[in-house]
């Protein structure tokens, strides 16, 4: 039986996407709607649409108000190329293709595209540079092989990286690539992680030996907390986090006109091996000044901007300031649709401010982990500006709007960016957008509730949706008024009622049909490529259904043993299925000699609740085992009851309550049905009841 811990490629791979999906279509369902467009030619999907005369006059009109005129981001874009990338695939360790620019390159074969926002077109294209670059002499950058970039300092024994990608194999792809034109052979004398999502860390080891950073060879500098935040963010909800990445990801979506056209930040996210080393120094202080081997640096802690522990870097004696990823080529996330803690635009906003006037004052380029650099103090300070006023400007006029009694669910269709952010390129939405980012920002000051009572308690989409439906006169009716809307491009209403439909006949397979048709418009209109891809990937999945088969967890080993016993202990909270331990009642000593930890477990109430410093004075069991050994039974190498039959772990007590605790946890599916209808049964692969699970390494 496979095991979670047995890397497979789960999903099929994007360009192929479809060829595997095209066998696990759930059924045919009955023929179209009458009225409803004709299957495309060249469409990846046999079901796929052209888009309508709507779509391509909502496109044209989006391209008459954008500033196509100011083209510095393509002078900046091509600035200091020193050696393009020749090799379009970079292939794992594991014989499947980590890295894959062929598939875009699509993108540069014709101006426009009647199915992507021209916009997003201009950032994808923009987002096609592969190679290597000069940002100034001592500081190359090679952009192209993952969502972020990987940047290299020199310092006065060897080179000091800047976040190292998501994957090893793609970053011994740029380093192969480096030295080959710039490194002089020279060693890896520093890595710095600027922040703590997966695309600024997960590929440490294809550049440093952990025994060098062990050693105090080679130092790893991160911010403070980093380790905490890096595995917490993704462990609680990572299972839901990862499937919703299918949505704002594109994860089925083929590259091509009609699906998938990159994210935005980058193109992808790589699919090699993620691995991490904790880091051996932290940045405490608000501002700290140290030299890395031989060059001056000033770290800025930016917490609770774009990640929960995040720094800016300033190298004076080079007048180059790197924004880590606070400052992008882009609008960022506020909400972020996979899933996270809203974010704090008002920080943000001030700590921009802060980098501007301590070191942007003076600064002569500014580069950061995703996009293209800045050079010029002029430009430097413009886009600092913009940026600070832009988070500024969304926080206090949403909260401005809210306070006079806009909702939740009205704020998008109301907030707006003021024109001079919206003719600055990196101000426009490629990540975040300002329509979910505004009701992130509703989110985090009042929460889901928009104060109407019917939308305090509501019934669940399933309940209330057959009453809907028989209001309306039935699917018949429902059908030909949402084709009709279809028609006449009046799409978000169309979606309002036959998403009702849906819901309430989730096996009608023409009205899933329908609706796929009607996300597909929509998808193709959107600038921000996390809608599209939303809609896009909606439309895939009630056309096929969800792809189906063995699924195996890609977490890394490392980031499981990163993992907090305190936090493993917490996600067995969550994973316990409450109502398999109604009447279940015992304490539980767990001792770990090696890390001097020790906690008490208590079941009670149908709750697994953890204290950390404590043992209880009558347990019904003592577990003790090393820290080093509860690694192996997180990461799904070794039992718990095999490490107790072999004398690893000891118990005294009552061994059985390990038996009942085990028998309340369930495997997460991760591929649980989002739109209805799309799902029959997901083979998840074994997973012991005290395996620890961390997810996908989540890039942002």
């Amino acid at each position: 039986m496979t095991t979670r811990r047995e890397f497979v490629q789960a999903l099929p791979a994007v360009g192929t996407a479809f060829a595997v999906g095209g066998r696990l279509v759930l059924d045919d369902g009955p023929a179209q709607a009458q009225g409803a467009a004709a299957p495309m030619a060249g469409h990846f999907h046999p079901k796929g649409k052209a888009p309508s005369k709507f779509t391509l006059d909502a496109l044209r009109q989006a391209r008459g108000g954008l500033p196509f005129a100011d083209v510095r981001d393509f002078d900046e874009q091509k600035k200091g190329l020193i050696a393009p990338m020749q090799e379009l695939k970079i292939m794992a360790d594991a014989g499947h293709v980590a890295w894959d620019m062929e598939r875009f390159q699509f993108l540069d074969k014709q101006d426009d595209f009647d199915s992507i926002h021209p916009s997003l077109l201009r950032q994808s294209k923009l987002n096609n540079n592969y190679g290597l670059y000069e940002v100034i002499p001592g500081i190359y950058q090679v952009r192209g092989f993952d969502l972020s970039d990987i940047t290299f300092v020199r310092g006065k024994t060897g080179w000091i990286v800047f976040d190292p990608l998501v994957s090893k194999e793609v970053v011994r792809a740029a380093w192969k690539l480096f030295q080959q034109h710039v490194g002089q052979g020279l060693p890896v004398s520093a890595v710095i992680y600027s922040h703590t999502h997966g695309d600024h860390w997960g590929g440490v080891r294809g550049i440093v030996d952990e025994a060098d950073v062990r050693s105090g060879k080679v130092p790893l500098i991160a911010p403070i907390d980093f380790m905490q935040f890096t595995i917490s963010e993704n462990v609680y909800a990572g299972n839901a986090m990862n499937r919703r990445l299918f949505f704002q990801y594109g994860l089925l979506l083929p590259a091509s006109p009609h699906g998938y056209v990159g994210q935005g930040l980058g193109q992808a996210v790589s699919a090699g091996a993620t691995g991490l080393i904790a880091p051996t120094r932290y940045v405490e202080k608000p501002i700290e000044e140290f030299e890395v081997d031989g060059v001056r640096m000033i770290f800025q802690n930016t917490p609770n901007t774009e990640a929960p522990r995040e720094m800016n870097t300033y190298i004076p004696d080079m007048k180059a300031l790197w924004m880590a990823e606070n400052v992008i080529a882009s609008l960022h996330n506020i909400y972020t649709l996979r899933g996270a803690p809203v974010r704090d635009p008002l920080n943000w906003s001030k700590y921009i401010g802060e980098a501007l006037y301590r070191f942007g004052l003076e600064a002569e380029v500014m580069f950061a982990s995703h996009h293209w650099p800045r050079w010029g103090n002029a430009r430097i300070q413009d886009v600092l500006r913009s940026q600070r006023d832009l988070y500024a400007h969304m926080n206090n006029q949403v909260l401005h709007l809210a306070n006079q009694g806009v909702t939740i669910n009205e704020i998008h269709n109301v907030y707006e960016l003021p024109k001079g952010l919206q003719s600055k390129w990196y101000c426009r939405g490629y990540h975040g957008s300002p329509e979910h980012n505004s009701r992130g920002v509703i989110q985090r000051y009042l929460g889901f509730w928009d104060c109407n009572p019917t939308t305090l308690i509501p019934l669940s989409p399933r309940d209330s949706a057959p009453l809907y439906v028989e209001m309306m006169g039935g699917a018949e009716k429902i059908m030909a008024r949402g084709q009709q809307l279809h028609n006449e491009g009046k799409y978000l209403l169309a979606s309002e009622i036959v998403n009702k439909l849906v819901q309430a006949q989730p096996q009608n397979q023409a009205a899933k049909d329908l609706l796929a048709d009607i996300f597909e418009q929509i998808g193709y209109q959107q600038e921000n490529p996390g809608l599209r891809n939303s809609f896009l990937a909606a439309a895939y999945e009630l056309r096929t259904g969800i792809p189906q088969g063995q699924t195996a967890n890609s977490s890394s080993p490392d980031v499981v043993r990163a993992m907090s016993t305190e936090l493993f202990l917490n996600f067995l909270g969550i994973r316990m299925d409450s109502r398999k331990a109604a009447g279940m009642r015992f304490t539980i000593n767990l001792i770990t000699p090696d890390n001097g930890e020790k906690f008490i477990l208590e079941l009670d109430n149908a709750t697994l609740t953890n204290i950390r410093g404590f043992l209880a004075d009558k347990p019904d069991l003592t577990l003790t085992i090393n820290r080093s050994d509860l690694e192996l039974t997180m990461m799904g190498t070794k039992t718990l009851e095999a490490q107790i039959a072999d004398g690893t772990a000891k118990i005294q007590g009552n061994a059985g309550v390990l038996k009942q605790l085990a028998s309340t946890m369930v495997e997460f599916d991760p591929r649980f049905e989002i739109m209805p209808g799309t799902k029959s049964v997901t083979v998840v692969a074994q997973e012991d009841p005290y395996e620890a699970d961390v997810g996908r390494t989540i890039a942002e």
